[in-house]
């Protein structure tokens, strides 16, 4: 079946069809608080009980809790958003993958991402991923598990920062986690940035084997793969064709759990450039019972004004969602003005949110150039709240309609299907570095439930 979808069901000529766009109406909306925190394992390193040493200025060590106040970065005005760090214990902080828990509805397992942004700044910050179950009703989200990733079995190939322990956690300098999916037998596999790497882990967080990426017989690596180093020579290049934070942002697995496709976050650089090969994404094709690369990919066609995909997961057996973006936060209402800075006198957003999106694709209609086929799309920042069922809406113009609800995060990082009328979509908070809800307050992890019936009947 596979096969015959790459090999026979390609469109012969023209462009693949243009997409419409579909209503989606908020059905719920449920927050877990931006400052929610969990303990290590007790056979951790201690230097685990403080996370967050290393993200300040110059990845110095700080060793004194709440030191320093998070804040948006240049791009968003260097605004603060109200939370310190270091952290006593391990954030939560923003969920980068989602998927339903088999046989228990209403359970998602979320993957938290790698720290604090970089390799530099997170060796302190232990991965893992969670079982949470919001609800709707209330507006509460409950983290029902937490699993912590580990190396017992030294499968491995590199030095990680926890080298010399026996239990061997893992951290956000070893690996950037970005994509989620569990397999029939238990196990996960996740997809990261450094590499980009394939991680398959047991039930347990115990790392089975690690992946190398290929493409075209060819091993693809980001700036931060572990076989690079930086050049003797200023003159002299380092050959990568990932870009920093451009893996496995998605990577979605088939209904008969068969095939992961391992979609990359943004265009790869052309052979021995700093320029795109173009305005598209490679989305490779990986065989779980081989669990190898079957050499086959295609391509996904990035939307102006999109600058990266968020997540991807299927809703039957060839189509998919996809989460669209670009890097703004903030109502694009409270824009600031040209040249202006954001001050508590005069706030405003100085990137704000204007695309973000969910697109429907089939797999099984690519066109002759390998392009996946775009059926239609919904726009998160232009959502029905018809029933004013929103927690929370933030800052907003004084004339913004009421039933109309946004999600203007800068990193939107989660969607699934929840049933043949709705899905479900959540944002990577980055604490405590976003504030897209509020001009002055870290963002929460919100999962937000969308009913959408014509949107997932489209083909």
């Amino acid at each position: 079946m596979r096969r015959f979808l790459l090999a026979t069901a390609l469109i012969a000529a023209g462009p693949a069809l243009a997409d419409q766009r579909f209503e989606a109406t908020l059905a719920g909306h449920a927050v877990l608080p931006a400052f929610t925190m969990v303990l290590p394992p007790a056979d951790a390193p201690r230097d685990a009980l403080l996370s967050g040493k290393f993200a300040g200025p110059g990845n110095l060590r700080i060793d004194r809790p709440g030191a320093v106040m998070g804040d948006t970065g240049a791009m968003h005005g260097n605004r603060p958003t109200g939370i310190a760090f270091p952290f006593i214990g391990q954030p939560v902080q923003g969920f980068s993958g989602i998927k339903p828990v088999a046989n228990e509805p209403g359970a998602y397992w979320v993957l938290t991402d790698n720290g604090f942004g970089n390799r530099r700044n997170s060796p302190d910050a232990l991965l893992m991923f969670h079982k949470v179950r919001p609800d709707f009703r209330t507006g509460e989200v409950a983290l029902l598990q937490t699993t912590f990733l580990r190396d017992p079995l030294r499968r491995i190939p590199v030095r990680i920062a926890h080298e010399g322990t026996e239990a061997r956690y893992l951290t956000g300098a070893d690996f950037d986690l970005e994509s989620i999916q569990p397999l029939p037998d238990g196990s996960f596999m996740i997809g990261e940035e450094f590499g980009p790497f394939l991680i398959h882990i047991a039930a347990d967080g115990v790392v089975q084997r690690v992946i190398e990426t290929r493409m075209d017989g060819q091993v693809l690596m980001s700036p931060d793969h572990p076989a690079l180093q930086v050049a003797a020579s200023p003159s002299a290049g380092v050959p990568y064709r990932v870009r920093r934070s451009g893996g496995y942002e998605g990577m979605a697995l088939t209904p008969d759990a068969q095939t992961l496709w391992a979609m990359l976050e943004q265009p790869l650089f052309a052979p021995n450039s700093d320029q795109p090969e173009g305005q598209f994404l490679r989305v490779l094709e990986f065989s779980v019972p081989r669990m190898d690369w079957t050499g086959r990919s295609v391509r996904y066609r990035l939307e102006p004004g999109a600058t990266a995909i968020g997540d991807f997961n299927f809703i039957d057996a060839t189509r998919a969602l996809v989460i669209e973006r670009d890097n703004g936060e903030g109502d694009p209402g409270l824009a600031c003005a040209q040249g202006a800075r954001p001050t508590a006198q005069a706030p405003c957003f100085p990137l704000p949110a204007r695309f973000k999106r969910v697109y429907l694709v089939d797999f099984a209609q690519v066109d002759a150039e390998g392009f996946v086929r775009k059926i239609g799309h919904i726009d998160l920042m232009a959502i029905r709240d018809t029933e004013g069922l929103a927690r929370i809406r933030g800052d907003l113009p004084a004339n913004a309609p009421r039933d109309r609800f946004t999600f203007p995060f800068f990193t939107i990082e989660n969607v699934a299907a929840v049933d043949a009328e709705h899905i479900i979509v959540g944002n990577d908070n980055n604490l405590p570095f976003s504030a897209g809800r509020h001009f002055f307050q870290a963002d929460a992890n919100e999962m937000i439930l969308l009913r959408v019936p014509e949107f997932l009947r489209a083909r």
